[in-house]
């Protein structure tokens, strides 16, 4: 890992910088695969699917008894530790709801708010080198919680054509009405337009590598929604002398493993804690079985000395990481005062895995500094505000005259019109 000590402020931007391409170097790919898959249908899909996964698929429909056959596969201890996260999640998802907004603004004019679910969302969950079924237990349950009547999932299929069980047994638990075996940006694009076979929502979430992302964010130009930009995974902690660590080593390897372009950073105002991590960080990486990809990971990450908590402050909240530790003295002070992070975790005994699967919060976050103006993905996520307002005669007479000069001001005369007419009749 870098070591950098004591950065100027100037070099933050550079120092700051993720390991990822820009939109602008691979959309032009992305947008190759969009026009096919809206142009071809499903005859793109399995081209894709053929060239990027390596598998020709007699149908990308995963059916019912896949699903009974993985149910069977999956061991007792994998089922039970998944319906532990499942309660877990759904008791922090279901505590998100709210009730009806109802005021009163003026004497009979009544406004209120209600939230309604979206009809029609996609779920994106990556299969690669690591099947996240823990990511559909994040977007799922909390679909299922706020009424989505239809949960599309599509995730890529394995050389033999086939899903991992956990994820097809983790989609059944959670009420996903269709699965599909399309990965990558045939997926996204697939959502996007619909074809023959997939069917088109209304707004896609889940993580994936910088082409999903880049997949997703094009997918907003055809009038379909997203979640948030949420591309490859990374990890912020800051420690002082207080923390472990083999504690942090453990956590920034859990964000490394993810992909060769995952990032993780340490922010420290200790040198000794820096050099500790560091020794830490080489000796557990040699026993992982991901190792070659945690490496990679790590050539991209830094340990940076700050000389106290201000100036770390200061510096994390301008990289607005997705995943924040907090292993301080002081932790109220990072707590109370952090404003760009994604999800935060504090203490020596809160590790991020905990969020990554059990503890209950969403572990789809936004990433790339995204979190500086996106939330991670919640209850809200997956519904729509709607405002009513009834308007009686008496309120009419209220806020007319003010309605009145105002559509005037603006050279509206129809608007002016529409509330004239009322008030006449009232005479």
């Amino acid at each position: 890992m870098h070591k950098i000590y004591s950065p100027d402020k100037n070099t933050w931007p550079a120092l700051l910088q993720r390991p990822t391409q820009t939109v602008a170097d691979i959309e032009g790919v992305v947008l190759d695969v969009f026009n096919e898959v809206k142009n071809q249908g499903d005859s793109a899909i399995s081209a894709y699917t053929q060239k990027f996964d390596k598998v020709i698929l007699d149908t990308i429909v995963v059916s019912a008894q896949e699903i009974d056959e993985a149910k069977n596969v999956v061991n007792s201890d994998l089922k039970e530790a998944i319906r532990l996260a499942k309660s877990n999640i759904e008791i922090f998802h279901s505590a998100q709801k709210t009730a009806k907004v109802s005021v009163e603004t003026s004497n009979g004019v009544a406004c209120w708010q209600e939230k309604r679910p979206i009809q029609k969302v996609g779920l994106y969950i990556p299969g690669g080198t690591a099947p996240l079924f823990s990511t559909i237990l994040m977007l799922a349950v909390p679909a299922t919680i706020a009424g989505c009547s239809e949960i599309v999932l599509c995730t890529p299929p394995n050389a033999e054509g086939k899903i991992n069980p956990a994820i097809l047994y983790t989609a059944e638990l959670c009420g996903v009405t269709k699965i599909y075996k399309v990965g990558g940006i045939q997926a996204i694009a697939g959502m996007t337009f619909g074809t023959e076979t997939i069917p088109q929502v209304y707004k896609i979430f889940g993580p994936g590598n910088q082409f999903v992302t880049v997949a997703k964010q094009l997918a907003t130009k055809f009038g379909v929604a997203i979640d948030m930009p949420a591309g490859p995974s990374e990890l912020l902690v800051v420690a002082d002398d207080t923390a472990d660590a083999a504690f942090i080593a453990s956590d920034l390897l859990s964000q490394a493993e993810h992909g060769k372009d995952s990032q993780v950073l340490l922010v420290s105002t200790s040198k000794e804690m820096i050099e500790l991590v560091e020794k830490e960080v080489d000796k557990q990486c040699a026993s992982l079985p991901r190792k070659e990809i945690a490496t990679a990971a790590i050539a991209n990450s830094k340990l940076i000395y700050v000389e106290n908590d201000e100036e770390a402050l200061a510096l994390i909240n301008e990289y607005g990481p997705e995943h924040f530790i907090v292993c301080v003295a002081d932790e109220d002070f990072y707590v109370d005062n952090i404003t760009n992070a994604g999800s935060v975790f504090i203490g020596n005994y809160t590790p991020e895995s905990a969020g990554d699967y059990a503890s209950g919060t969403n572990h789809t976050l936004p990433t790339n500094g995204y979190a500086k103006q996106y939330s991670g993905v919640h209850l809200d996520s997956f519904m729509k505000a709607m405002t009513f307002q009834k308007i009686s005669a008496v309120g009419i007479q209220q806020i007319g005259q003010a309605i009145e000069l105002m559509a005037e001001a603006e050279g509206l005369q129809a608007h002016k019109n529409a509330v004239t007419l009322r008030l006449d009749s009232l005479k």
